[in-house]
């Protein structure tokens, strides 16, 4: 037992270390491209951002959303580059790759915008009537109401009458 839990620390602490080392190599590359919002509805306004560039210049690049292409630029005192751009009112669900070029040095970054359906402000809770084919929102149609009813009692009747000659040994 002892060296099965010695074995386990030492694997962890091995890892730990590995991530330790790498962490910073991924960390000094720069940042990529911060989305605001990162969910987005249809129609909705996404500012773009990153400090990647060193002049504060890129294009972007939000094709793959359907929104085409924008200019970022530093803001004033500001080393990063900004930008917006609206999503399209037909755009579909999913998540999508949004691309920036810096203009000094051609550098790329990017970062994953998502497009749903309903803003997300907290838990959805449904709406609206269950297409059942019985009743709706303006309530139960009488006439409908009344033949269900008569099908289940002539159906009722039936069977009480088949078990009854069953059980008198009439057959069916």
């Amino acid at each position: 037992m002892r060296r099965t839990a010695r074995l386990l620390t030492g694997t962890a602490l091995a890892v730990g270390a590995v991530g330790t080392v790498v962490a910073p190599a991924y960390g000094a590359e720069g940042g990529g491209l911060k989305l605001g919002p990162a969910s987005v509805v249809p129609g909705g306004e996404v500012t773009v951002r990153t400090d990647a560039c060193r002049n504060g210049a890129a294009a972007g690049d939000a094709s793959a959303v359907g929104a085409g292409d924008f200019t970022m630029a530093a803001g004033s005192g500001d080393e990063q580059a900004a930008g917006k751009f609206r999503v399209p009112p037909s755009a579909q669900p999913g998540t999508y790759e949004i691309v920036a070029t810096c203009a000094e040095g051609g550098r790329r970054v990017t970062g994953d915008l998502v497009v749903t359906l309903t803003a997300t402000r907290g838990q959805v809770h449904p709406r609206g009537s269950v297409k059942t084919g019985v009743g709706g929102p303006d309530g139960r149609d009488p006439v409908q109401t009344a033949a269900g009813v008569a099908a289940l009692a002539v159906a009722a009747a039936g069977g009480t009458w088949l078990l009854h000659r069953r059980a008198r040994g009439d057959g069916i």
